[in-house]
């Protein structure tokens, strides 16, 4: 399936270069969403924090297609504090009613994809239908080449399996 959006949100770039491959690797669409007011230095670094622990939404804008054009969606995003980032929070906020079938790609130092996922979920009131991380270390060396390529097949699968109908199977004990 190549109707497939990447939507990126990168504080240092890594999960913008985590974006590139895997739409490099699937041929897919990127889209980026970026910082009304961008973060730098100390006082960025703070807003970090206080975004992720008070689940703060700050103002972003969206540079892409409308996600409902897509089939699925791939959020990747970085991990601050265990937490989603603050933009990416606001993006799936803002967008939620637009979006259609979301896949969760978290970007971390060691921790916290699952808290990542979790939220998603919560703000979009459905579950992802996949979700995954990569360790900034393993962008950083190239090892996450690999993992990179089985997510988008295995979010290409998702949609693909969803698009079948299967009849429903009677327990033999149930006649």
């Amino acid at each position: 399936m190549n109707n497939v959006l990447v939507i990126v949100y990168s504080y240092t770039g890594t999960s913008r270069q985590v974006a590139e491959l895997l739409c490099s690797q699937q041929n897919w669409h990127i889209a980026n969403v970026t910082e009304v007011r961008p973060r730098s230095g100390a006082l960025g670094s703070l807003r970090c924090v206080l975004d992720s622990f008070f689940r703060r939404q700050p103002a972003i804008r969206y540079d892409g297609p409308p996600p409902s054009d897509f089939d699925a969606v791939v959020l990747v995003s970085p991990i601050w504090m265990l937490q989603l980032a603050g933009p990416m929070r606001s993006f799936v906020a803002r967008q939620r009613q637009r979006l259609p079938d979301v896949a969760v790609l978290s970007v971390m130092g060691g921790q916290g994809a699952p808290n990542a996922a979790a939220e998603i979920g919560k703000l979009l009131g459905r579950a992802p239908i996949l979700s995954s991380s990569l360790t900034m270390r393993e962008v950083d060396d190239g090892s996450c080449a690999a993992r990179l390529q089985a997510f988008g097949s295995a979010v290409s699968s998702a949609e693909d399996s969803q698009a079948v109908v299967r009849p429903v199977m009677l327990s033999p004990q149930s006649i």
